[in-house]
């Protein structure tokens, strides 16, 4: 079986779980004047689930490819180690240190330092172009969660006293 599909096996194997989950234990504990609603807290995981069910189905039922070997720009999960697979491990892992040092440090200087850092291990090397680009964007997006949406985000750090 190709490896599409035993992606696909894993993921409708989630999804049953999680389906069963849905139709079956999420509105269990529903009040009495919320089960005449017409949406319940279980309707959007229920929508998922059968899409995601349907997309796998596709995948897991649909007819061989009916050539021998991948087309050009495919991934051939044979010769991973021909692509740049460091970077891509690096990345996730800046991902996960962006994702723990974000309260701490704040959103403001995490977020430069993920993009900057992130952008220069894909291969950016100006600096000079990079470091404007990453503040404005970053202070955008800030500006736009924290003002406009009035969503409050940690700008700075803890001992610079921002509050929170």
């Amino acid at each position: 079986m190709a490896l599409d599909r035993w992606i696909a096996l894993i993921i409708l194997m989630i999804c049953m779980a999680y389906g069963y989950a849905a139709f079956f234990t999420l509105d269990v504990g529903l009040p009495p004047f919320m089960q005449r609603n017409a949406i319940w807290p279980s309707t959007f995981p229920k929508v998922l689930v059968v899409l995601a069910i349907a997309c796998t189905l596709i995948i897991l039922l649909g007819q061989g490819k009916g050539e021998a070997g991948p087309k050009e720009g495919d991934i051939d999960y044979r010769r991973l180690t021909d692509y740049k697979l460091g970077q891509a491990l690096l990345l996730l892992a800046m991902m996960a240190g962006y994702a723990l040092m974000l309260r701490p440090v704040g959103f403001l200087i995490s977020t430069v330092a993920f993009l900057t850092i992130s952008a220069m291990v894909l291969g950016e090397r100006k600096l000079q172009y990079l470091l404007p680009i990453t503040v404005l964007a970053t202070g955008l997006v800030w500006y736009l969660v924290q003002q406009v949406l009035g969503i409050y985000l940690r700008p700075l750090p803890y001992f610079l006293g921002t509050g929170g």
